[in-house]
């Protein structure tokens, strides 16, 4: 592909999306998808992204993982070579294993794998993150030089906090803001928590998957800025990062709709915060990691 060639090698200018996903949609493998959320249950590849990302300006992206299996990482490593655009991609290893750090050891040799993630936010047991297994996985990825992605709903804020601050030397990424209660209005218990986790300067935060937390159907970018203005204040602009949460977010938002509420809400922020928001900050905390630890 010509535009692939075209922005190869020209990661400092660099407009990226940070959190987006890719699947082979299995009914079985992808049962969290709704008879209302129909309109994703299908496959979404990257020939699909790819006109999305160069209509909207973006030079690249970042993949997340969906499904928690080893295999995950070799669907999204052979997705990920495949095509210059996606600079990097965030897996999943069971930290909990006793040889975590063979495993570690051996993904290491991918360049494109930058960190892994695990569904903390479906888990019964909530505060997961901080059993002696989970925390003995966390604590190699520093040495191979991974990010680690938290996904978890406002609850386990408490828990992420204790987590990161036992991990100082560990950067860590939170998704969706944390998943605020934005169809409800909620915002002070979220506010708070967040602020408790926000102080630590290795953790990041995605600004993403916002509308797939509001009313799918009757949503209003100011409804939006209130958690903005939060995690802005608390993060400042170098820790944070926009990410679409494509194809997700389509049940509530085209990829522009999402785009277009950061849009608004920055375009009175400088230049230099703004480059860094929409890929400064994932160049620096998540392509070039490795690059930084090694």
């Amino acid at each position: 592909m010509d535009w692939e060639r075209q922005n190869k090698n020209v990661l400092p200018m660099l407009r990226i999306d940070s959190h987006q996903h890719f699947w082979n949609y299995d009914s079985e493998k992808f049962d969290w998808i709704t008879e209302e959320m129909s309109l994703i249950k299908k496959d979404f590849l990257p020939t699909d992204l790819a006109p999305l990302l160069q209509q909207n300006n973006f030079n690249g992206c970042v993949t997340i993982q969906v499904q928690q299996t080893e295999d995950e990482n070799d669907f999204l490593l052979n997705t990920a070579e495949g095509h210059d655009f996606i600079k990097g991609f965030v897996g999943w290893t069971d930290l909990q294993s006793d040889n975590v750090e063979e495993r570690l050891n051996r993904l290491k040799s991918f360049n494109k794998l930058k960190g892994f993630r695990h569904i903390l936010q479906g888990e019964k047991k909530r505060d997961l993150m901080l059993s002696p297994e989970f925390k003995n996985g966390i604590s190699f990825l520093p040495k191979y030089g991974f990010t680690y992605d938290i996904l978890i709903f406002p609850d386990q804020l408490a828990f992420a906090r204790k987590l990161v601050k036992e991990f100082p030397e560990q950067k860590f990424v939170i998704d969706h803001l944390a998943k605020p209660y934005i169809k409800d209005g909620k915002i002070e218990e979220w506010k708070k928590d967040m602020d408790a986790i926000g102080s630590f300067k290795n953790v990041y935060c995605k600004i993403s998957g916002m509308v797939t937390e509001a009313d799918w159907k009757k949503w209003k970018p100011e409804d939006f800025f209130p958690y903005l203005d939060v995690v802005v204040k608390l993060f400042g602009t170098n820790r944070i990062m926009y990410g679409s949460d494509w194809p997700v977010c389509l049940v509530a938002a085209s990829y522009q709709q999402s785009l277009s509420i950061v849009t608004e809400y920055f375009s009175p922020f400088s230049k230099n915060e703004q480059d860094a928001f929409f890929g400064g900050n994932a160049i620096n905390s998540i392509i070039l990691i490795k690059n930084l630890w090694t």
